[in-house]
């Protein structure tokens, strides 16, 4: 995840660079599966229906226990839609009085005035809410009708009692047309936060792989997020900018502050190499509905354990498994152009889901690197940026066919 809003407050007020040592990591956990949307990018493959098998509540509370005593600091609770679940407010009251920062990621379309205000007596630190675009662009995404209306209704009421919102936006070359109106909204219903989100192929969302953005359509998209950010900054407005899940972001972060604000280059750099890019299986940890916990949400089709059998406290250290033992390498050993990027300190090697997806290895180069041979270091002259959706290296492309077959 890239804080875009830090890096950009360091070319305002510098401070010392530090090397980020969280205590655990962050755990993303799907308490439930069902949802009462069909979204067309679902990575969990949720439906309007019960999945059995699910942690029940005392389960949970044991897990919350572990995870506690295991230092991590942050649950995010998402499903399906996680205020589908009988007891999403006794698991929310728990783990705020166990002193955790408790975030809730839900598609709003369910937020009604009774469910705001037990969702402001709970005290979220934050709570998510995704949108595709504005009305029956959102509509056609989300699969049903009045989807948009119900979930703008559910921001307002959170803003109503004083809960900190954000919109959550996932960016494919069909739903691109969609972020200057969603950037728009945020400034009208004065939204504290704005999460963009690249297409991962994972879920649904593998389906739909041909839909992820152009890679010059991704650099503008950036370009202006990053003005709106930069003006939001300059003005001394309390609103946060994050993207998740391509972390190619931050070294194009940097390029552009090479060309706006040469003289913080040197310390921008050394502050995204701190923060180091890609945290899968490191700093980022998913827990399923069943108890089955992954590198990150993306990962569903690989399992590193249960919590019903093995305490996360065990399974998440555990780097017998080959996946955990290359993710947490330092640095992590990747092949092709990402292995031999001059700025791996900062990206970290991106997302290993896409190029497991796109080659069946999951060492393999990033295909969704939006960056140029140029930009990474790799040559020295200019590459020709063209609009094709994945640019792949003739190994990927012959994994890609193979798979196909």
């Amino acid at each position: 995840m890239f804080r875009l809003s830090q890096f950009m407050q360091e070319i305002i007020e510098p401070t010392p660079v530090r090397k980020a040592s969280p205590p655990g990591p962050v755990v993303i956990w799907n308490l439930v599966r069902r949802c009462n949307l069909n979204c067309k990018h679902c990575y969990s493959l949720s439906a309007d229906v019960d999945f059995p098998g699910e942690l029940s509540t005392e389960e949970v509370f044991d897990v919350m226990d572990d995870l506690k005593g295991f230092r991590v600091p942050v649950l995010i609770l998402s499903g399906g839609e996680p205020l589908l679940r009988p007891d999403i407010f006794d698991i929310s009251r728990r783990a705020k009085e166990k002193g955790f920062y408790v975030g809730l990621s839900s598609n709003g379309a369910l937020i009604d005035e009774k469910k705001s205000q037990q969702i402001a007596e709970i005290g979220y630190d934050y709570v998510g809410i995704s949108l595709d675009g504005i009305g029956a662009v959102h509509d056609q995404f989300r699969r049903q009708e009045g989807a948009f209306d119900a979930a703008l209704q559910g921001i307002r009421l959170c803003k109503a009692h004083g809960i900190k919102v954000g919109l959550r936006f996932t960016m494919t070359e069909h739903t691109v047309e969609s972020l200057d109106p969603l950037l728009d909204l945020m400034d009208a219903e004065a939204i504290d936060k704005f999460y963009l989100s690249h297409l991962v192929y994972a879920g649904r969302g593998n389906r739909y792989r041909e839909d992820d953005a152009y890679h010059r359509t991704t650099r503008a998209a950036m370009d202006r997020i990053f003005e709106r950010c930069l003006r939001y900054a300059e003005q001394g407005e309390k609103r946060e900018f994050v993207t998740g899940n391509n972390d190619a972001d931050g070294v194009y972060f940097l390029q552009w502050v090479q060309r706006r604000f040469p003289d913080r280059t040197d310390h921008i750099h050394a502050k995204l190499a701190a923060w180091g890019g890609n945290a899968s299986g490191v700093n980022v940890a998913n827990i399923d509905n069943l108890g089955n916990v992954h590198p990150d949400t993306f990962w569903w089709h690989y399992t590193l354990g249960n919590v019903k059998e093995r305490p996360f406290s065990q399974i998440w250290p555990d780097t017998t498994d080959p996946i955990m033992a290359g993710l947490k390498a330092q640095p992590r050993q990747i092949k092709g152009r990402c292995g031999s990027c001059q700025k791996f300190d900062i990206c970290g090697g991106n997302t290993r889901v896409r190029a497991l997806q796109l080659t069946g290895d999951p060492w393999e180069e990033d295909p969704a690197c939006y960056l140029t041979d140029q930009e990474i270091g790799l040559e020295d002259t200019p590459v020709d940026l063209d609009d094709r959706r994945v640019v792949m290296t003739p190994y990927q492309k012959r994994r890609h066919v193979a798979a196909s077959v």
